[in-house]
């Protein structure tokens, strides 16, 4: 148990996932075990109510923490605002506070050039990645204020580098950063830091890409110049444990690339 004890994460995305091995096989739970090895209270939320239950049952059995699970879809169409507001006031009922927000979950459809995008498909992005980090951040703030907290936000490389295919995806991230350095602006006053980290990790969605199609995965997957693949838990979400550790308080409005080597930028 560390610096978390008894304190309160919230992780949007946060439901169970695992790797033929049975190491966490997603970022959002590969941050949520990070932080309940630390001790923390864990709100997760996500689309699939059996995942987040998975999750609760086995960060609870394995580190003694107590989780949270809601079931949250931020998307277009729906009143957010009123999505988010009442995953806090819950998280609020449950354990009194809320130290840490990450804003992990997004969707968007992938390999689609700008030419061919609907409108459907750029909502997709822009409501599941900038729009829920917004809700979150706007209905965190005052407890994140109380507790002098911390604010982890997650964009990508897609968006630093504009890979192709990508575009709503890209353009989400890309607004998610220019909002994580407008807060880390008007919220330091406050005691709150906020950051990104630009992630690559070894999921199971990487993992059956490669046992289905090793073709496609051999043309298209690039390993990292570290020779690997980040791990969520261990490269991904202990950073995230260290981003909200007193000791980086001073760091704030940042990109962090945790990308192996991939993530070079001048």
């Amino acid at each position: 148990m560390g610096h978390l004890t008894g304190k309160t994460l919230i992780v949007t995305g946060g439901g169970r996932a695992v790797l033929s091995d049975g190491s966490a096989g997603s970022i959002g739970y590969g941050i949520a075990t990070a932080y309940a090895k630390e001790g923390a209270n864990i709100v997760i939320t996500g689309r699939n109510m059996q995942k987040l239950l998975d999750a609760k049952e086995e960060l609870e059995r394995l580190y003694g923490v107590r989780v949270l699970p809601i079931a949250a879809d931020i998307s277009a169409g729906q009143d957010n605002a009123a999505i988010a507001k009442e995953v806090v006031e819950k998280t609020i009922a449950e354990f009194g506070r809320i130290d840490v927000l990450i804003n992990n979950a997004q969707a968007s459809a992938s390999g689609v050039t700008i030419a061919d995008h609907t409108t459907e498909q750029f909502d997709l992005a822009i409501y599941s990645g900038l729009y829920a980090s917004f809700h979150y951040m706007q209905a965190c703030y005052p407890y994140l204020k109380e507790t002098k907290g911390s604010v982890i936000n997650f964009a990508s490389g897609a968006g630093l580098f504009g890979n192709f295919g990508q575009c709503s995806y890209a353009a989400a991230k890309e607004g998610i950063r220019g909002l994580t350095r407008v807060a880390a602006t008007e919220w330091s006053k406050d005691g709150i830091n906020v950051n990104v980290i630009c992630p690559l990790a070894w999921t199971a969605q990487l993992e059956n890409f490669q046992k289905a199609y090793p073709e496609a995965f051999e043309k298209n997957v690039h390993t990292p110049p570290m020779g690997y693949f980040g791990n969520p838990e261990t490269d991904i979400g202990r950073v995230c444990v260290q981003l909200s550790h007193p000791d980086f308080k001073y760091l704030t409005g940042e990109t962090l690339t945790l990308e192996g080597g991939l993530g070079l930028r001048p």
